[in-house]
């Protein structure tokens, strides 16, 4: 778990990272806040009393991603060599076989220290903030509601078809369901069957939406359309600015934010680590 202390020096990090090339780093805020007390996530290197060099650990299922980084002042020195060692130690240790690399797409120095590693390029995701335009649900047998305990099962059963993960994985990564207003679960139903999720997490007027899924049997009815609709309404009505992410490859995704008012802003690129054997 993160001190108080450590969360403030680390978004100092961040902000002066991103001011000095204009781009924006992927840190999973929701995770860094809320790390089990067990488990090794996060790397630093210190100097004079302050985090000059930072580490981030992952989890989503079958894959880790990692995301780091230096202070401008401080790179070429081999820090973010010195970190990633640590970081694939601990991924290795607890036998993960797909683990990422993430960096922005205009980041020249995140781009080169990756070509110096062991790695090949897997996948681009865009950043998505949606403008305002107006909206209109007409699927009436469509609602979406706050997940509770008793969902779980089906939390999980979503992630395993839509998502990738094993059935194992599923239960490990949904057994703490988050319930309070800076990150909400919230079940899809169609004529009252739970069909789909849809994952908000919220921090200084900003409401970001992930793990957004429908089963497969249920696709092609409308259903992410109006479940998406309604999610951008409610957080738009509590007077905050909508995002989300959805890989460069998805086509379908993507066609479907853009005619719900979402505009690419931001791409952020991953990149495989290639384990020896």
């Amino acid at each position: 778990m993160l001190t108080t202390e450590q969360l403030k020096q680390i978004k100092q990090l961040q902000d002066e990272c991103e001011q000095f090339e204009n781009l924006n780093l992927k840190l999973n805020w929701d995770l860094l806040t809320s790390r089990k007390q067990n488990e090794k996530n996060d790397f630093f290197h210190i100097k004079n009393n302050r985090i000059i060099g930072f580490l981030g650990l992952y989890g989503f299922g079958p894959k880790i991603e990692l995301c780091g980084m230096v202070h401008p002042v401080y790179r070429r020195s081999g820090i973010m060599t010195d970190l990633l060692k640590k970081g694939l130690e601990e991924v290795i240790n607890r036998g993960c076989k797909k683990i990422l690399l993430n960096t922005p797409a205009n980041s020249q120095s995140g781009l080169g220290f990756i070509r110096n590693t062991d790695s090949i390029y897997s996948f681009s995701e865009h950043q998505m903030k949606w403008k305002e335009i107006e909206l209109s649900n007409d699927n009436k047998m469509v609602t979406i509601r706050k997940a509770q305990t008793k969902d779980k099962e089906q939390i999980s059963l979503i992630d395993v078809e839509c998502f990738g993960f094993s059935y194992e994985e599923a239960i490990a990564f949904n057994a703490e369901l988050p319930t309070n207003y800076s990150q909400d679960t919230y079940i899809l139903e169609f004529n009252g069957l739970p069909v789909g999720k849809i994952r908000v997490q919220r921090n200084n007027n900003e409401s970001w939406i992930y793990g957004f899924g429908v089963l497969k049997d249920y696709q092609g009815r409308g259903i992410g359309r109006s479940a998406l609709i309604q999610t951008v309404q409610n957080e738009v009505n509590i007077g905050n600015s909508v995002f989300l992410e959805v890989a460069a490859s998805n086509d379908n995704a993507l066609k479907l934010y853009e005619s719900c008012g979402f505009a690419r802003y931001y791409t952020q690129e991953y990149y495989e680590i290639l384990l020896k054997n």
